[in-house]
């Protein structure tokens, strides 16, 4: 079991995907100095409005590692370029010391300019009696063992998958068959080997859609991430 500082979203990262993510929010820039000071990792969960954290929207069940492998501040904004690396299960969720700045325990104290108020005016707001100052949500989390490595078996099944989409796009973009397959070999190659995140990694370039890959992120293993993936590009198959 380990505490990680999470960064609730509307986004689901998957193992091995590489996302950027822009940080302005008082309670995810204190994240990111504790993270950059002490050299942490934090966790990249989808939000779930009904389930709330002192009136944030509170975390999914299943969420993603996420290291930061670039950073770089412009102005009161921090843009970072993350990795995601081991899956885990959210057990014990930890709340943030304030509600959003527009509950009415917050929103009377600060000026109402439109600006968010800085970090210390908002740790000034915290009660004396808080058990912490942390304005982000953290919890207790059990890592996953990763998933062993993918069989030539799943290989093929995914190959299948990744080269249907592809060439459905190329052929709605009118790209030319000899340029069109040696793209769509290029890819196949590139994504799909014998790493146990193969899956995610066709996942990632096939799948936008926020529960269909949170399904597939929660998958206990590879088969049933494969058969999730499949289960989705029919659907969206059978949409257009």
């Amino acid at each position: 079991m380990e505490n990680l500082p999470l960064f609730v979203l509307p986004m689901v990262l998957l193992p091995g995907e590489i996302q950027e993510l822009r940080v302005f929010e008082p309670r995810y820039r204190q994240m990111l100095d504790d993270c950059l000071l002490d050299e942490l990792n934090f966790g990249l969960v989808l939000n779930d409005p009904f389930r709330p954290s002192n009136h944030w929207d509170g975390p999914r069940t299943h969420g993603c590692e996420a290291e930061i492998l670039h950073h770089e501040t412009k102005g009161s904004n921090h843009f970072l370029k993350i990795v995601g690396r081991r899956r885990f299960t959210v057990q014990q969720v930890f709340d943030p010391a304030l509600p959003p700045l527009n509950h009415p325990m917050v929103e009377p104290s600060i000026d109402q300019d439109g600006i968010d108020p800085d970090l210390q005016t908002l740790l000034e707001l915290i009660p004396e009696d808080a058990e912490h100052s942390k304005l982000y949500i953290s919890a207790d989390v059990e890592f996953h063992e990763p998933h062993d490595q993918t069989s030539p078996e799943q290989q093929a099944e995914l190959k299948d998958m990744l080269e249907s989409v592809l060439k459905r796009i190329g052929s709605m973009l009118n790209i030319d068959s000899g340029m069109l397959e040696q793209w769509v070999e290029e890819q196949v190659e590139h994504v799909i080997d014998e790493d146990q995140n193969a899956v995610f990694a066709v996942a990632a370039l096939l799948v936008n859609e926020l529960e269909a890959r949170q399904q597939i992120l929660s998958s206990v293993d590879i088969d049933e991430a494969i058969a999730e993936l499949s289960l989705h590009l029919d659907v969206s198959l059978e949409e257009e």
